[in-house]
């Protein structure tokens, strides 16, 4: 195998590991992602969009079906009654940080196999593969003009 099956498979072995974890909470893989993301503020859709890498109408189809479960819910910005507004109810607040807790607890697992020097590397390597990337959007208070 070349690196690029290798970062392929690891890719599957951690979204295995992931929709494992978010079965045991009843939620798709989406639904989780959707929740922790935004379990801790309240963000944008569009941005929220852009940082996950879907459609706006792809996740305004995630957002109405979790929240037919009462776990998120739209408003209107305070500053631009534009922009909308996604946050965890207090019900899905609860479920995303024992779900987060979670995620946090058992996927770093995929890496058990590995000697403790490895696991620091491969931690170290996995920040800053993510701090790298574009995974992050502005902060949420601040209206978008368009």
């Amino acid at each position: 195998m070349d690196y690029g099956d290798k970062l392929f498979w690891l890719s599957v072995v951690i979204q295995r590991k992931y929709a494992q974890i978010c079965a045991e909470f009843d939620l798709t893989p989406s639904q989780a992602t959707l929740l922790c993301a935004v379990r801790n503020e309240s963000r944008q859709m569009a941005d929220l969009a852009a940082a996950l890498g879907m459609t706006k109408n792809a996740l305004s189809q995630l957002v109405d079906r979790t929240a037919r479960r009462e776990l998120v819910g739209r408003a209107a910005s305070e500053q631009d009654r534009r922009v909308i507004m996604l946050s965890a109810t207090p019900t899905g607040k609860v479920l995303a940080e024992a779900l987060y807790a979670e995620i946090a607890k058992r996927l770093p697992e995929i890496a058990g196999n590995l000697d403790a020097d490895d696991q620091r590397d491969f931690e170290r390597v996995a920040t800053a593969i993510v701090d790298a990337s574009d995974l992050t959007s502005p902060p949420s208070n601040q209206p978008t003009t368009p």
